[in-house]
């Protein structure tokens, strides 16, 4: 291969325009790369953010680290953001950044495919139009894919249903007989402002979740004042919230019996708030905490508790016109069904079809179960780039700063392919499988390998989403690309 010190960047494709696509259009951007074009499905930024819109929606990790390292926003209102709050947040980036000319919205892609004869990616679009591009960066997160229940009958009901992650807000639940499907993050959160207002509110639980208070509070209007007047305070501050929540790694990858104590904390709070003996008796969790995501909330307790709020745990049989059906036989009656089932978390990159290398599937190369080497490239499909991919999310810090830590990697990548113009880089199989073994091997004694079933693991039982250690150890294996690690592909010589 050829060095050429003059080279231009590989044109670039990022799918996606939630934290991980309009981060790393931001840092193309300050690199001075402007042949990039984000790719996004809907009509406007935001990702989860955009699409989660039900009753109390916010984030479960601190407003000041649930954020850009180089974008401070100062006068957050709450310790914990809200969702209109985040998603401004998100706009107000692509806005400073001039983000806007680069992205195009309603634009979905079915289908990445490799050309083998180009070392170019070819992207397909819902519309029938295709677009290649030398590298292909998906930033299409893990809870973009609503996932619904498979009951029997639910296309037979009659009243109004729909999922929570595509709210409804033109449906008047006031006075209304409902049912919410789930008892998991999203449920956590419009549960207790459903509660309300309706006239009824059937909730039906498969697994109760663990539950610890919320350390939330509206900021003072002086402590705005000083994140903005002083910003080694708001540093400082961010710096502080992030070595608690990385504290809590150990927790829940090494010494699993430190979580009794938050165990002991959730059963204080629902003997506290629950009343209802029988309720109390079917809230508190039969399983290791921390085996499932362990939720925060300050209102779940006292909504199970009111008087119109019925908490059903014997199995859903069947959905029929007007309501559900349990195992044992009793109907619910019901003018509304909400699902709260969260996502498809690890059917990573669906529905697009991603080809690879000699006509390779993405799907055929992921039979065993979703790997990446250190969450972000997968052998025979070169240049090709994923963030937020398998086994990098947590569950005791901020996504964002993984996210942040992947952004530069790729980056750095590009520093790489610049100087070998039209060469593609494909990782290592022996490297990837390396990587993916240590992953494995450090999910074993983690407790989510526990015994429960939950969304951290496939359909084979193989955790393919958790990062298994402190988010400073990633961070330090991504600072850099060892070119080792990759077998760089030649240009045709007829392209």
């Amino acid at each position: 291969m050829t060095r050429s010190n003059t080279a231009s960047y590989p044109s670039i494709i990022i799918i996606g325009a939630g934290f991980g696509g309009l981060g790393m259009a931001i840092k193309l951007r300050q690199m001075g790369i402007d042949a990039f074009t984000v790719l996004e499905k809907s009509s406007r930024v935001g990702g989860t953010w955009r699409d989660n819109t039900y009753p109390g929606a916010a984030c479960d990790v601190q407003s000041h680290f649930y954020s850009y390292s180089f974008e401070p926003k100062h006068d957050w209102t709450r310790k914990f953001g809200l969702q209109h709050e985040i998603l401004g947040y998100m706009e107000h980036c692509v806005e400073k950044y001039a983000l806007s000319n680069h992205i195009r919205f309603n634009c979905t892609v079915t289908e990445a495919r490799f050309d083998d004869t180009r070392n170019q990616w070819k992207v397909e679009l819902a519309n029938g139009e295709e677009l290649t591009a030398n590298v292909v960066i998906t930033a299409t997160g893990q809870l973009n894919q609503p996932a619904w229940p498979r009951i029997e009958g639910m296309d037979r009901f009659a009243g109004k249903l729909f999922h929570s992650a595509r709210w409804d807000h033109s449906y008047d639940f006031s006075n209304k007989r409902v049912a919410v499907i789930g008892t998991g993050a999203s449920a956590i959160q419009f549960v207790p402002e459903l509660a309300k207002t309706v006239k009824s509110l059937n909730l039906f639980q498969r697994s109760a979740p663990w539950v610890l208070p919320k350390p939330d509070r509206p900021f003072r209007r002086w402590e705005q004042s000083l994140f903005r007047a002083v910003p080694a305070w708001d540093r400082l501050y961010r710096y502080l919230i992030y070595w608690k929540n990385e504290s809590r790694a150990l927790a829940f990858t090494k010494f699993n019996g430190l979580l009794e104590i938050f165990a002991r904390q959730a059963r204080r709070e629902a003997r506290k708030h629950v009343t209802d003996q029988d309720k109390l008796q079917h809230v508190i969790p039969d399983y290791q905490i921390g085996c499932k995501r362990i939720l925060i909330s300050n209102d779940w307790y006292p909504a199970i508790n009111q008087a119109n709020v019925r908490l059903v745990t014997d199995p859903i049989d069947h959905i029929d016109t007007d309501g559900v059906v349990t195992r044992d036989g009793e109907h619910y009656p019901v003018d509304a069904i909400v699902c709260g089932t969260g996502f498809k978390a690890s059917d990573f990159l669906a529905p697009m079809k991603i080809i690879g290398r000699a006509g390779m599937s993405l799907n055929k190369a992921w039979e065993g179960g979703a790997s990446a080497f250190k969450g972000m490239t997968i052998s025979g499909f070169p240049n090709l780039f994923m963030l937020y991919g398998p086994n990098t999310n947590l569950a005791h810090n901020s996504i964002v700063f993984m996210l942040e830590s992947q952004i530069r990697y790729v980056l750095d990548a590009l520093e790489a392919l610049k100087k070998y113009p039209g060469s593609a880089m494909d990782v290592r199989q022996d490297r990837q499988e390396r990587f993916s073994s240590f992953v494995q091997e450090g999910l074993e004694n983690s407790v989510w390998s526990s015994g429960c079933t939950s969304w951290y693991l496939d359909a084979n039982g193989k955790n393919t989403v958790n990062w298994p250690g402190f988010t400073f150890t990633y961070r330090l294996a991504t600072r850099r690309v060892d070119t080792a690690d990759y077998q760089f592909i030649d240009p045709p010589r007829n392209a």
